[in-house]
C-alpha cells in the first residue's frame, strides 16, 4: 500500500491514512506512556480492543526518544506497525466515524525534568502569549521563511554583523542580535535555560562555577592535558538544541520555535563586506549560513553547554576508566591524572578524539597541549602545578596596564576601547584575588591608585 503524507482534511471512512492522521493527534495530546497512548487509541476507535494496548506498547518501545516524536515521525511508525495495520483491517468490516483531532499537543517533559518550574507551552500561541508577541512576529523573529536569512537587506536581518581583526587569519565574526530579538532571548534565557541542570564537569557559563573552579580540580597531578573544540558554537548540533526543548516538554512546534529564536544564519552578502584575501573560506562561510548557535547570543552558552552533555558524559566517563579528572570550560576540555595517565597519553588522546567527532565536534589538534608536572601546568589560564595561581605573564601584564594607569591616567591605557574601563580592571584585578589573594594584593593596591573622572 502506498504510504499517504500527514494531512489534516476531514477523514473519511475506512481509510487507512486518515485514522493514522487522527490517532497522531490524538496520540500526541496525552501524556507519553503507554496507559495514556493506548487511552487515547481506545477513544479515537470506540474499541476495547486488546490491540489497541499493544499498539500503545509497540510505539513506545519503537520511538527513539523519552519524548513523543514529531507528527510525521509518529504518523510513519503508525503507518509501519503491523499491529496498526491489523486495526485497520478490524474495520472494514464496519465504518468508523472518526473524529477531527481538536486537543492540542500535550505538555511532555521527560521524567528527569519533569519538576523544573518552566512555563508549560504546548502550541505556537502560547509561546506567543509568554513572550508578549503576536504569532507573525514570532514566526518573525524565528525565521520561520528564513526572510533574514537570505536577505542582503540590514533593516531586515536580526542581528548586527561586524568582523575583529585578530592577529593570524580572517577576522572574529561578530553577530550580535538586535534589542527586541536580545529581549526575547533573554527571557527565555531567565526563565527555562537557566532551570536546566548541566553536567558537574561543565564549569564554564554556570553559576557557582568558573575558570577558578575549573582549574582546582586538576592541581597538583602529574599530567595536564588540555584539547580545544573548534567552533565550538559555530559547530553545537542543531538537532541536540532541538532535542533540548523537546526534553523539557515542549511540543515539536513549540520546540522548533524556540530554536529559531535562539539560533542564526548568516546571510552570505555579509561576507562581501571584507575584502576578498580577508574572507573566510567557503567551509566556514557554509558553516554561519546554516543555522548555529551566535555567540552574541545570551542564550548560546546555556544551550552549547546543555547540547554538549552527551559529550561531557562520555568524556568524563572515559576519564574515570584511567584514573584521571575532567572538566570542560567552554571550549577548552582538560584532563588531568597520575602516572597511568601519563603513560597512556597517545592512546587516551586517539579516544577523546574519536568520541568528540562521534559527538559532532572536531579537536583543533594545533591548541592541544601536554603539560607535564615538570612544566607549568596551566588550565583556563591558572597555573595549577601545586596550588591555583596567576601565571607570571598574565600577572605582569595586568600590572604593568594598572602602573600605567595610576601614571597616565585611564583614559591613555584603555586602548581596546572598553565601554566601562573601570569595572573591566575591576574584574580583572578580582579574578586574581580569587585565586592568590595574597599575590593579588598589589595589583589593588595599584588600582586603587588610579584617578577615575
Amino acid at each position: 500500500m502506498e504510504r499517504p503524507s500527514l494531512s489534516y482534511c476531514s477523514p473519511i471512512y475506512n481509510d487507512h491514512g486518515n485514522i493514522a492522521t487522527v490517532l497522531t493527534g490524538a496520540i500526541l495530546a496525552r501524556r507519553w506512556t503507554s496507559e495514556e497512548v493506548g487511552n487515547a487509541i481506545r477513544a479515537t476507535l470506540t474499541t476495547e480492543s486488546q490491540l489497541c494496548a499493544d499498539l500503545a506498547d509497540s510505539i513506545i518501545q519503537d520511538s527513539s526518544t523519552a519524548y513523543p516524536p514529531s507528527p510525521h515521525a509518529l504518523f510513519n511508525m503508525l503507518w509501519d506497525n503491523e499491529l496498526f495495520l491489523e486495526i485497520c483491517e478490524a474495520f472494514q468490516t464496519r465504518p468508523v466515524d472518526l473524529p477531527i483531532p481538536l486537543d492540542p499537543p500535550h505538555f511532555n517533559p521527560i521524567t528527569e525534568l519533569g519538576d523544573l518550574d518552566i512555563p508549560r507551552l504546548a502550541t505556537a500561541g502560547d509561546l506567543a502569549n509568554w513572550l508578549d508577541v503576536d504569532l507573525n512576529h514570532l514566526d518573525w523573529f524565528a525565521d520561520r521563511y528564513r526572510t533574514a536569512a537570505n536577505t542582503g537587506i540590514p533593516v531586515l536581518q536580526h542581528y548586527r554583523y561586524s568582523f575583529v581583526t585578530k592577529s593570524h587569519g580572517p577576522p572574529r565574526v561578530i553577530e550580535a542580535p538586535k534589542p527586541k530579538l536580545m529581549t526575547l532571548q533573554k527571557r527565555i534565557l531567565r526563565q527555562i535555560l537557566n532551570k536546566i541542570p548541566t553536567h558537574d564537569a561543565a564549569h564554564g557559563f554556570v553559576r557557582g562555577r568558573s575558570a577558578h573552579t575549573s582549574a582546582q580540580v586538576h592541581g597538583g597531578e602529574q599530567v595536564v592535558i588540555a584539547c580545544d573544540l573548534k567552533d565550538f558554537f559555530l559547530t553545537t548540533p542543531i538537532d541536540r538544541v532541538h532535542a533540548t526543548f523537546r526534553s523539557l516538554g515542549y511540543p515539536w512546534q513549540v520546540a522548533r520555535l524556540l530554536v529559531g529564536l535562539c539560533t542564526a544564519s548568516m546571510p552570505r552578502s555579509v561576507f562581501r563586506r571584507l575584502p576578498h584575501d580577508q574572507r573566510h573560506d567557503r567551509p566556514t562561510q557554509q558553516m554561519f549560513a546554516a543555522p548555529h548557535l551566535p555567540a552574541g547570543a545570551p542564550t548560546s552558552p546555556a544551550l552549547a553547554n546543555l547540547a554538549a552533555f552527551g559529550l561531557d558524559t562520555r568524556l568524563d566517563g572515559l576519564a574515570r576508566t584511567f584514573g584521571a579528572n575532567y572538566t570542560r570550560y567552554a571550549d577548552d576540555l582538560t584532563f588531568s591524572g597520575d602516572t597511568t595517565l601519563a603513560r597512556r597519553v597517545t592512546r587516551f588522546l586517539g579516544i577523546v578524539a574519536e568520541i568528540t567527532a562521534d559527538e559532532g565536534y572536531a579537536i583543533n589538534q594545533r591548541k592541544t597541549r601536554v603539560m607535564p608536572q615538570t612544566t607549568r601546568q596551566q588550565v583556563t589560564g591558572i597555573v595549577v602545578n601545586s596550588h591555583n595561581n596567576v601565571s607570571r605573564t598574565e600577572y605582569d601584564r595586568l600590572k604593568a596596564v594598572l602602573h600605567n594607569c595610576a601614571r597616565n591616567g585611564p583614559v591613555a591605557e584603555n586602548r581596546d576601547n572598553h565601554s566601562d574601563f573601570r569595572a573591566h580592571l575591576n574584574g580583572r584585578v578580582t579574578w586574581a584575588e580569587n585565586i592568590n589573594p595574597q599575590r593579588a594584593r598589589k595589583l589593588r593596591t595599584l588600582y586603587d591608585k588610579i584617578a577615575w573622572d
